[in-house]
């Protein structure tokens, strides 16, 4: 079996009810059935990578200018992957309704299969530094930002999506590539935004 198809495999093993979304997304050859009574799923910081021969990330680093994910191990960059920002992606996120991406240090907080995109991990924002800096300006810090693949339901061609900053203020990637963050990647992962 190759590298690809195990990742899948594993991935839908780890996330119970993703079999209906895989098919929906044109994976028609991927078994809907559930897995056998009480077997667990696989570590997403566990096996599942050692099978496909994963290496785990350590560390993620955005750079926002450059329109780039890093997952890095060690401090060395073991995966690159092109990203889409905010609306307003220039500057750190300063209010709830920006439309921009924050930029600090934060942790992966949450993982997410069943979002209104393909697969989520949530960003720590707004750390307690954002929401005092938010207070003292009067306003709400925001909040929900995301790591994501592209919407379950797109409301604007695949085009759109892969040349256009076109979120909220959170991190959208391909689906593939969302896949390759999830399985490398767990909550309490150090996520460093810059400019």
């Amino acid at each position: 079996m190759n590298t690809c198809k195990l990742v899948l495999c594993a991935l839908i093993a780890a996330l119970p009810g993703l079999p209906g979304a895989a098919a929906a997304q044109g994976f028609a050859s991927i078994s809907s059935q559930p897995p056998a009574a009480g077997a667990a799923p696989p570590s997403p910081t566990g096996e599942t990578q050692a099978a496909a021969g994963l290496a785990l990330a350590d560390r993620i680093v955005i750079e926002k200018g450059a329109r780039r994910l890093m997952l890095l191990t060690g401090g060395n960059v073991i995966s690159t992957y092109p990203v889409r920002l905010g609306l307003n992606p220039y500057g750190h996120k300063e209010r709830e309704g920006d439309f921009r991406t924050p930029e600090g240090v934060y942790q992966l907080s949450r993982r997410n299969p069943r979002s209104d995109f393909f697969l989520s991990v949530e960003v720590s924002y707004p750390n307690a530094a954002d929401r005092a800096r938010a207070r003292k300006a009067g306003v709400r810090p925001g909040g929900l930002i995301m790591i994501h693949g592209q919407p379950n339901v797109p409301r604007k061609s695949p085009d759109y999506y892969a040349r256009n900053d076109w979120t909220d203020g959170c991190i959208a990637v391909s689906n593939s590539d969302m896949v390759d963050i999830w399985l490398r990647t767990g909550v309490g992962t150090t996520i460093e935004i810059r400019p």
